[in-house]
């Protein structure tokens, strides 16, 4: 694999929308000379600006005459006086990022109609840094056949929902001209990120419209933000979402196999989800381009997501342990033959008859999402909910977790058979490691579910006494 490959990991989450506004836009360069003087790139890693990049990705004719490439024609905004790594840093980002605006092959050709896309990837860097890049991928205005363009902001900030409402905005504006964005996201960028469940609003002006004010809310929890589990739950029985989820708690190599992007990036992303709280650290690639299919043949663990059209490529690469799961007809493909056994066995029984009742009366995305993750959640609170209490401080605060003594808690061998292992993954590591680091367990989620669960015990210790 090239230094890309080597250099960043890249995953991509997509959504297509065959409605949405007729493009009737504008599609000329754009070549304002908009620069920030003097600032590195650590300065736009906080959570205090909404973006570090606006760019705009084209397909231009490549040097050979074979094809199109996808190519930078836009940034937003230029930065200069950077010091050597820091360059060396953004020319990396700037490199990859085309690649994963335009994920779906090299064979392009122009268009007269072509449904507006949403989508987001992510790259992260070898320091574990992550950047999502979140895009809108569209026809410009014009007489006879065109070729899309993308727009795609880059931020540090994962919340997919909030930059979904601020795509539309730079559309809108793309509607009218390209130089109306100019405003809007220099004002974006200039506004303060809002707390969570808080909101930002901007005033934003539009010729022939006039002031405009536009509220952004961030969520008060968004570890399901940017999950959708309906179109996982269309291709997967419960029981094979189950076994997907047995085979990432172990960090093993999952494939997924669909025919288009939208199938691919949604499944991948709920897949991911159902790890939480723990977070997927290894190769994650929810659209495989064409050039980084050697990802498959990586001995580290991956989760990745390959177009149907390459499963015979697929299939015959050499691959030790993985789980190749056919979304179109709801299949495993390989698997290792254990994915059923990996769970304690009444746990899995849990989250099984829990899935099922009340899904169908249910009619929102949220609600589907909470449905569905919940039993997933309850699953790692019976079984490492009680870590925080196995962590030694000393007087500095700095933690220490009592791995030994932590499983031997468990009073069930099959739950305690389970941890065992889990404790051992980069999964369970890089969260405990984090908690180490806290005097106090964060607040969260997770936490909210722990402390609902020991009210349980407690009141049912109570019940038992009378």
């Amino acid at each position: 694999m090239d230094g890309l490959g080597r250099r960043l990991r890249a995953s991509l989450r997509l959504k297509r929308s065959h409605g949405g506004p007729s493009q009737n836009n504008s599609g000329e360069a754009v070549t304002e000379p908009e620069r920030i003087q003097d600032q590195s790139l650590h300065s736009f890693t906080g959570s205090q600006h909404f973006f570090e990049y606006l760019l705009v990705v084209s397909l231009k004719k490549k040097y050979s005459g074979d094809g199109y490439g996808p190519t930078i024609t836009y940034q937003f905004p230029k930065r200069e006086n950077l010091l050597r790594g820091q360059q060396e840093e953004e020319e990396r980002l700037l490199k990859a990022i085309p690649l994963f605006c335009f994920p779906d092959g090299n064979e392009w050709a122009p268009h007269t109609e072509y449904p507006r896309e949403t989508f987001s990837f992510v790259l992260t860097n070898v320091d574990g840094s992550r950047k999502i890049g979140y895009c809108r991928r569209l026809l410009p205005a014009g007489p006879g056949p065109r070729l899309p363009i993308v727009y795609c902001i880059i931020s540090c900030i994962g919340c997919f929902g909030l930059f979904s409402k601020i795509l539309d905005e730079v559309e809108k504006r793309h509607q009218i001209s390209v130089a109306v964005i100019y405003p809007f996201m220099q004002g974006l960028r200039e506004a303060a990120f809002p707390a969570p469940g808080k909101t930002v609003t901007l005033k934003s002006f539009i010729p022939d419209s006039g002031t405009e004010f536009i509220s952004l809310t961030r969520p008060l929890d968004s570890h399901l933000e940017h999950v959708d589990f309906s179109t996982l739950l269309r291709c997967l029985q419960f029981e094979q979402i189950i076994q997907i989820f047995a085979s990432a708690v172990l960090e093993r190599k999952i494939i997924f196999l669909a025919e288009d992007l939208s199938t691919l990036s949604q499944c991948i992303h709920a897949a991911a989800a159902l790890l939480y709280p723990f977070s997927w650290a290894h190769t994650y690639i929810p659209v495989v381009p064409e050039s980084l299919l050697a990802t498959v043949c990586c001995p580290t663990p991956f989760m990745v997501g390959v177009q149907m059209r390459f499963q015979q490529e697929v299939m015959d690469s050499p691959m030790e342990e993985v789980l190749l799961v056919n979304l179109c007809k709801g299949t495993f493909l390989l698997s290792v033959g254990d994915e059923k056994d990996i769970l304690p066995p009444k746990l899995q029984d849990n989250i099984l008859h829990s899935l099922g009742p009340g899904i169908d009366e249910l009619n929102t995305s949220e609600q589907i999402n909470e449905h569905v993750s919940g039993p997933f959640v309850q699953f790692f609170v019976k079984t490492v909910g009680h870590y925080a209490s196995y962590i030694k401080r000393e007087a500095s605060g700095q933690g220490h977790f009592q791995e030994r003594s932590f499983c031997k808690a468990l009073t069930s061998k099959t739950n305690r058979r389970f941890v065992k292992k889990f404790v051992k993954t980069q999964l369970f590591s890089l969260f405990i490691q984090e908690a180490e680091k806290s005097r106090n367990p964060p607040a969260g989620y997770f936490q909210q579910k722990i402390l609902e669960y020991e009210e349980q015990k407690k009141q049912k210790k109570s019940r038992e006494r009378l």
